[in-house]
């Protein structure tokens, strides 16, 4: 079981981005946690940039909007869940020796300031994505569609 929690992302089209990727690599449900941007708004009316990146799949896969990610990280740890936060980190290890576990929660950051300390703090382990170029870092919904396609392609 897969599970892809999104925490603090800015942008709607991202969120969409990653809600149709996400359908498409076998994922459960979504966490989205803090601000990032629901489907349905406090209103219950549709986010329409999340509808259109998402091509209809925010209406087919689970999520659950939450405030804090502490208590959505105890929780599935508690249901066996490992926690992988994908982010650059001297203690990360390389995506290129990463074995899937079967019961896996990935937490992707916020495009500028990445995964919050809370979340790395509570993650069984963190996982970069190697770059071989000169840019240091990938687009968030790009990341996330590395990260659910890894076990797919090993």
């Amino acid at each position: 079981m897969k599970y892809l929690i999104l925490e603090n992302i800015r942008s709607a089209h991202n969120v969409g981005s990653m809600f149709r990727t996400a359908d498409g690599a076998g994922v459960s449900k979504l966490f989205l946690i803090g601000y990032t941007p629901a489907p349905l708004d406090r209103f219950g009316r549709v986010q329409p940039e999340i509808q259109k990146t998402s091509l209809g799949a925010s209406r087919e896969i689970l999520w659950e909007h939450q405030p804090d990610i502490e208590t959505v990280l105890q929780r599935l740890k508690e249901e066996g869940f490992t926690i992988v936060v994908v982010e650059q980190a001297d203690t990360a290890i390389s995506l290129r020796t990463f074995i899937v576990p079967e019961k896996v929660a990935y937490i992707m950051g916020n495009e500028i300031d990445g995964v919050s300390e809370a979340a790395r703090q509570a993650a069984d382990l963190i996982v970069e994505i190697p770059m071989l170029g000169t840019k240091e870092s990938l687009n968030v919904s790009v990341a996330a569609g590395i990260i659910l396609y890894h076990e797919l392609a090993t």
